[in-house]
């Protein structure tokens, strides 16, 4: 039976484990179960985040954008700091929960900041009024304990869920590739989920309880994390020289052999026949280490050049993706915003919350993960004759094309409801209904969800599977950083525009009174930097060159 021992991994206890009796579809069915949970936690604060800043707290709708920009940004940025702990020190499963666990504190936290003002005596709940400075400083503390709960929970639960499936094996490698579909099939239910149920009762019951029960589900996915536990398959230490540590060592030892020449036959002599690739061919000096560095045990081999340029090609993918993130940041800004604005009646006396629009997005992805991966994939096949029918960048960049149409028809129908709002004379009734039904905005919401499937599933697969083994965390964990930094870059755009257009008795493109501010312009300026986007990452993405272990 030693053929059925997986290479590379343990069980729980340490031991060589068995391929039938660990990992593959029933160790990640917990796994995704249990982020099922995390993402309706998570998706139950940030959808519906900047109604509470500009409501219960009463900030502006530029600064509210701008703090839900910049939270946002900070739990997409620190899993780079969760996933170098993961890989460096903890590993992932010991990360998970003690990330978990921080995620729960947050999250009680956070609802007794939202319970504080009924404790002391406050009408805060019922009417609106200025909050406490102390509620203000609970919210925020509790908030940011979340964002670095998100830094440990996220890069390392999917990372994790992957390695249930062995690459050497080839129906478990094909499988892998469809992991991460569904991985983001179940992490767009749970976002569907809370959109439609917790944003509902945070709008029309009560905001405590809105809080309230995304920590209990944050509970529940501890639990189910924690019943797989038997069943998961733990990466084995294979190599003494952290990957760190491999990394920085070529790129040392290239700047300090810049002056050493050799020619590539007389690489290929001392490395018995093996020549490095010819990408990034400067980090080749690596290998012609000077003299002294010879009789050093730790000079580079062809491999460790080879991975050190793995990671340096990804830089300009990743860069080229920023725009990317700059788009996903508006769904749960301004286009909530301005669903608040138009009219939300589904049936007499009945509004659906501006925030639950963002259900439409996940229903989206749901109805076309099966598509593509049922569908469209075997297709592609056909034609390409690839494991995954196409590459992982030509799936990334269709992604990012129709994030240009979305922002396109984004801006389009905010011009019709400016149009709207003046034909009816509310263009100074910042809190009137404007009659124009809020299903005016459902393509745009669906064309986001779309768009998702392609890049942001083809980005988790891609950062993914480049990197090396040990850094695998650290790979997912720059997939979210392309949200972090669009986030980050979004609320810069907001604030500078705002200094820039809110002067000389004019209304900002960001006034309060969204009748009279234009978002219109805003989303025409991000199509124009999704094109300038996209043309980039056409030009490096054309000559990007896998890694010699990629099989799509």
């Amino acid at each position: 039976m030693l053929d059925d021992i997986v290479d590379g991994v343990v069980d729980y206890e340490g031991r060589p484990i068995r391929r039938l009796e660990s990992g593959g579809w029933r160790s990640a069915g917990f796994i995704i179960g249990g982020e099922v949970a995390e993402r309706f936690a998570f998706y139950g604060i940030q959808s519906n985040l900047v109604t509470y800043l500009t409501g219960r707290l009463g900030e502006s709708t530029a600064t509210a954008a701008a703090n839900v920009n910049a939270w946002g940004g900070v739990a997409q940025l620190m899993p780079l700091f969760g996933a170098f702990v993961a890989d460096s020190y903890l590993g992932r499963y010991r990360t998970i929960l003690l990330a978990s666990l921080l995620y729960i504190l947050g999250l009680s936290l956070l609802t007794l900041s939202a319970i504080l003002p009924s404790l002391m005596g406050s009408n805060c709940q019922i009417a609106l009024c200025s909050p406490s400075e102390l509620q203000v400083i609970m919210f925020f503390i509790a908030l940011y304990i979340v964002a670095i709960a998100e830094s440990g929970h996220k890069p390392c639960t999917q990372a994790f869920g992957a390695d249930q499936f062995d690459e050497e094996d080839p129906e478990e490698c094909k499988t892998r590739s469809s992991f991460f579909n569904w991985w983001y099939f179940g992490v767009c239910s749970g976002s569907l989920v809370t959109n439609l149920v917790v944003s509902y009762i945070q709008d029309n019951l009560s905001w405590a309880l809105g809080f309230g029960i995304p920590c209990i589900a944050m509970v529940i996915a501890l639990v189910v994390f924690l019943l797989g536990t038997t069943t998961y398959r733990y990466s084995a230490i294979q190599n003494e020289k952290s990957a760190f540590v491999r990394i920085g060592s070529v790129f040392v030892a290239a700047f300090k052999s810049k002056k050493v020449t050799q020619s590539s036959r007389g690489i290929e002599d001392e490395y018995d026949g093996i020549l490095p690739s010819e990408q990034f061919k400067f980090l080749n000096k690596a290998l012609l280490a000077p003299s002294e560095l010879k009789e050093d045990a730790n000079v580079c081999s062809i491999s460790e050049v080879e991975e050190a340029k793995a990671v340096l090609g990804l830089i300009p993918i990743w860069a080229t993706c920023l725009i990317y993130g700059l788009v996903f940041a508006q769904s749960s800004t301004f286009f909530t915003k301005q669903g608040a604005t138009m009219d939300r009646t589904i049936v007499s006396g009945f509004k659906i919350p501006a925030a639950s629009l963002q259900c439409l997005i996940g229903l989206s992805i749901l109805t076309f993960i099966p598509i593509y991966d049922r569908i469209l994939v075997p297709i592609a096949i056909s034609f390409t004759r690839r494991p995954s029918g196409i590459t992982m960048l030509q799936r990334i960049g269709t992604g990012i094309l129709l994030s240009i149409f979305l922002m396109v028809i984004a801006a389009l129908v905010e011009m019709k409801r400016l149009k709207t709002a003046q034909h009816y004379g509310l263009v100074d009734s910042p809190d009137a209904t404007i009659p124009m039904s809020v299903w005016w905005l459902v393509p745009q919401y669906l064309l986001l969800g779309v768009s998702d499937v392609f890049t942001m599933v083809g980005m988790q697969e891609f950062f993914y599977d480049q990197v090396p083994k040990e850094l695998r965390s650290i790979g997912l964990a720059l997939y979210l950083s392309v949200i972090g930094i669009g986030s980050f870059f979004s609320s810069f755009l907001v604030t500078a525009i705002e200094a820039a257009t809110n002067g000389d008795g004019q209304d900002s493109w960001f006034s309060n009174n969204l009748n009279r501010a234009h978002l219109d312009y805003f989303y025409w300026l991000l199509a124009g930097l999704s094109v300038l986007g996209f043309a980039s990452y056409v030009y490096f993405a054309r000559s990007y060159i896998y890694n010699r272990g990629s099989t799509v």
